[in-house]
């Protein structure tokens, strides 16, 4: 059984699939089972650099930071998405990044926000909940 924004990677070919709707049926790529990510939460075995942070910036507004120490970016290790997500699960907000950007996506309206996830190219999912 799949549920809401559940994560599933193809171990093949790299697809990575969020579940928008729950369903009962095994997801398949490549024909073979898609492997379920489960998120990290604690990085003391990278040096504090995945797990995202919720912030507040100097003018008052709110961000998110991936890592308590940022993380890396270079082409052969970057964060490629963050993702924050409401309590309720009925809004998300996806930004993408690539190797020249800075891992930190501005919070327009944290509303109801409860956790983010980042995901590395190398490390996988990380996650971090709101204070």
């Amino acid at each position: 059984m799949t549920e809401r924004l559940d994560l599933y990677k193809c171990n093949v070919c790299g697809n990575l699939v969020e579940v928008i709707l729950d369903g009962v049926g095994e997801l398949v790529c490549c024909g073979e089972p898609m492997e379920f990510l489960e998120a990290r939460t604690q990085d003391s075995e990278y040096g504090e650099k995945h797990v995202p942070v919720f912030s507040s910036t100097d003018d008052k507004g709110e961000e998110v930071r991936v890592g308590a120490e940022l993380h890396p970016m270079t082409n052969e290790h970057y964060i490629q998405f963050v993702e924050t997500i409401a309590k309720d699960k009925k809004r998300v907000e996806l930004e993408y990044f690539y190797p020249s950007d800075e891992p930190i996506m501005l919070i327009k309206d944290k509303l109801g926000l409860e956790k983010a996830r980042a995901f590395c190219n190398i490390h996988g999912l990380w996650e971090g909940e709101q204070d």
